[in-house]
């Protein structure tokens, strides 16, 4: 099974901007399905953005216009840029993925494979 590693999170000012890596041990090109989710304290895990491998993106209304998911296949990594980050932002982001010939699921139960988690901390 693919393993998934993220990286980049860290605490950043309100209106500030991080990018979160996903360092996968497989080829990105062969995951149907890659995907963000986030999970802030006491919260559910929650859909963030999702690629599938044709490149096609999906965001949740929440982040829309602020954060942009990407892949870069050469390195087998997966990108979320977040911009005009926000106090609500503050999560626990991870990455995963799914092996799927339909369209890309935004539910968490649907994804076998995730990374650890990296934390974000947005500070108001």
């Amino acid at each position: 099974q693919v393993q998934l590693a993220e990286s980049g999170g860290g605490s950043v000012q309100a209106g500030g901007s991080l990018t979160l890596s996903c360092l996968a041990s497989e080829y990105t090109y062969r995951i149907n399905c890659m995907g963000w989710f986030r999970q802030a304290a006491g919260k559910q895990r929650e859909w963030v953005s999702g690629i599938s491998s044709g490149g096609n993106t999906a965001y949740a209304d929440s982040v829309k216009g602020r954060f942009t998911i990407s892949r870069d296949n050469s390195k087998n990594t997966l990108y979320l840029q977040m911009n005009s980050l926000k106090p609500e932002d503050t999560a626990i982001y991870y990455c995963s993925a799914q092996y799927r010939w339909s369209s890309c699921s935004i539910t968490a139960t649907s994804y076998p494979y995730w990374g650890q988690g990296t934390q974000v901390t947005v500070s108001s």
